[in-house]
């Protein structure tokens, strides 16, 4: 059996509400018990690195090394092309220390104006990395592109799903129901590549 299977809890590396309720809802399926780290009393670390894969890694790894656990975590942001993939690993940061988002899409729409930008292409970027306390991490990376619109629309989601709307869509993420956004997500991409790999479909 894959060793990543062989428990029936793994710790989900975060303390975003948000994400551990659609990794939730992605893992019951599996028949898996999933813990917040928040829920353990595990810190949640400084995020130090430069990538997507860097900083998934990280904090998975440090949740696996504290609980002895099998540990998930996500790194995700938003990249918009006319900024160059900017706030990218830097998305959370944007919203400054209250995680307050709608300053960070606020800013967003300031520098596409400030740039004269005519393109608001933009993708959602999303890497899980799955670690296992006796030392091996596996990395499974999503995306999707789509477009960003403005003023935000929506209350679902979190982050900056009022502002993006997928490919081929006419509304935001945040204005869609929690099914419809996690059937085309970035991170419901990577966990598809997730369950291939470690549950075999």
């Amino acid at each position: 059996m894959n060793v990543f299977i062989r428990t029936d809890s793994w710790v989900l590396a975060s303390h975003n509400p948000g994400k551990i309720k659609e990794l939730e809802a992605l893992l019951a399926p599996r028949g898996l018990t999933v813990l917040g780290a928040g829920a353990l009393g595990l810190p949640e670390p400084e995020e130090t690195e430069n990538s997507f894969s860097g900083n998934a890694r990280l904090k998975a790894e440090a949740a696996a090394h504290a609980s002895g656990r099998v540990s998930l975590a996500d790194d995700s942001g938003l990249s918009v092309d006319a900024l160059g993939g900017a706030p990218g690993v830097y998305s959370a940061r944007w919203a400054g220390p209250d995680k307050d988002f709608t300053a960070a899409m606020e800013r967003v729409r300031r520098e596409l104006e400030a740039k004269g930008a005519k393109d608001f292409g933009a993708r959602f970027v999303c890497v899980l990395a799955l670690a296992h306390p006796d030392g091996e991490t596996r990395l499974y990376e999503g995306e999707v592109r789509g477009t960003l619109s403005f003023p935000p629309r929506g209350e679902h989601g979190f982050g900056y799903d009022p502002v993006f709307v997928p490919e081929g869509h006419e509304l935001t993420f945040a204005q869609m129901d929690a099914a419809a956004k996690r059937a085309m997500s970035h991170r419901a991409r990577a966990f598809a590549a997730m369950t291939a790999d470690v549950f075999g479909a």
